[in-house]
């Protein structure tokens, strides 16, 4: 039995599992869940992830949830993978860890609050909330600054001054390429005072080519859903 991938390209965290795997020549099987249907929520998927989210995976036995303890474990499991995407150094692990557990409590939960609450969420049936975007879009901006600040210091091409990137790179710029969803006026607005974060993302897409604008297709598609039918039903992606 290989590895399972369980997976909706959607999700940020499910493609930067998915890219980190062709990245190091993991081979895995690809198992879609589209959340749009609820197929998070089924019985069956409840089996693989208690917890009714992806990404997920089952490799052999093991199951695992929760996208930054997959990246840990898939580095120490398979050998094809470069020690810079998670150092074998314990102190530059550590740095690479306190960035994965900053993460998810600011940058991840800042762009969910901003495009659930702004004109992205109705389209998916939810109720828009002016007050709650504007929260989210303060807390985006303040982690925006804070990443330039205190990990993308000088000519920094990657995080902590890395020349090549860590999994806290590819997971932190996945959740930012969520954004590509909104307005583009919108989306000039955030990043407009921001090119050390233009320039970071586009390292991270260069250093992960093809596979960065492959995984993240469906998301172009989105965007264009979006621009053209907001207010309409959703795509078949």
């Amino acid at each position: 039995m290989g590895l399972k991938v369980y997976a909706d390209r959607r999700s940020s965290p499910s493609r930067a599992i998915i890219i980190f795997c062709k990245m190091n020549q993991i081979n895995f099987e690809e198992v879609r869940i589209d959340i749009y249907k609820g197929q998070h929520r089924t019985a069956e998927f409840a089996k693989i992830n208690p917890m009714n989210k992806v990404p997920a995976i089952v490799d052999g036995t093991f199951k695992l949830f929760e996208s930054h303890a997959i990246l840990r474990y898939l580095v120490g499991s398979f050998p094809s993978v470069s020690d810079h995407w998670y150092p074998n150094d314990p102190k530059s692990r550590a740095k690479v860890d306190s960035i994965l557990d900053w993460h998810h409590a600011n940058l991840h939960h800042s762009i969910l609050t901003y495009l659930f609450n702004s004109e992205v969420g109705p389209v998916f049936g939810a109720l828009s909330n002016a007050q709650a975007a504007e929260k989210g879009k303060k807390l985006l901006i303040s982690s925006i600054l804070k990443i330039e600040s205190l990990w993308l210091k000088g000519d920094s091409r990657f995080l902590l001054g890395n020349s090549q990137p860590s999994i806290a790179d590819l997971s932190l710029v996945c959740d930012l390429m969520q954004l590509e969803v909104v307005d583009n006026k919108e989306l000039e607005s955030i990043f407009e005072q921001h090119q050390k974060i233009r320039d970071w993302m586009e390292n991270v897409k260069r250093a992960t080519h093809p596979h960065f604008v492959e995984v993240h297709r469906v998301l172009y598609k989105l965007k264009a859903f979006l621009e053209s039918r907001r207010n309409k039903a959703l795509p078949k992606l």
